[in-house]
């Protein structure tokens, strides 16, 4: 499991900061329908990553390594993807607020507080699976997991891990409501604070970061 595992671990804890989807519940769990619409967007979450997941394991098959056919492979997916989060990376930072300026935040946050529980799995949904980054990073590590030389029984515990590693920033502000709501105002606010300021710049570290990371396990591959 060892060598499924670790290539990964940081590509799910790349997924789980991720500042729009942590400031999206937060938002949520200020509304009227907290705790149903909450529960229900961590579910979305959870469904989201598994799907790409599960769509990845189930096309790409290990193939014969012996032929270099294998490892070729993955090694240009990492660069095509490494490429695409240095090109968000770069898009983020030339739209970034300017000195003083808070981001401007996007038009479906305005309707958070008339979410249905079925808007806000949909949302959840959309947020893990078809959000760039979170999309480019788990395509990533189920590739990995694809190619590496296990059984199917211990690919799912690994693909398991790695979305439970990638929705604790997510999963976390729910159950802190749940379990300590007299709590979870003040923490949520800090948080939602800290996010509102720094959030761009956390965005465009993240692209910059795993970006040069999946390029080098590109360059790696191929050598």
């Amino acid at each position: 499991m060892g060598n499924a595992l670790g290539p990964i671990l940081p590509l799910a804890v790349g997924v789980a900061i991720s500042p729009l989807p942590i400031m999206a519940v937060i938002l949520i769990l200020f509304t009227p329908n907290a705790r149903r619409n909450g529960v229900a967007f961590a579910a979305g979450w959870v469904v989201g990553l598994a799907a790409v997941s599960a769509i990845v394991l189930l096309v790409v098959q290990p193939q014969d390594t012996s032929s270099g056919g294998s490892s070729t492979f993955t090694a240009m997916l990492h660069l095509v993807l490494g490429f695409g989060l240095l090109a968000l990376a770069g898009r983020r930072w030339r739209n970034r607020p300017g000195p003083g300026e808070l981001p401007t935040p996007p038009r479906w946050m305005a309707g958070l507080n008339d979410l249905s529980a079925a808007k806000a799995l949909g949302l959840g949904a959309m947020l893990s699976g078809a959000n760039p980054k979170n999309t480019i990073l788990t395509l990533s590590a189920a590739v990995s997991v694809a190619q590496a030389e296990v059984s199917t029984g211990v690919a799912i515990a690994v693909v398991a891990i790695y979305i439970v590693i990638a929705s604790v920033t997510v999963a976390g502000p729910v159950g802190l409501l749940l379990l300590m709501p007299e709590r979870a105002e003040r923490v949520l606010g800090t948080w939602r604070t800290g996010l509102a300021q720094h959030g761009s710049a956390i965005g465009v570290t993240l692209f910059l970061v795993f970006g040069a990371l999946l390029v080098g396990k590109g360059i790696v591959g191929l050598s």
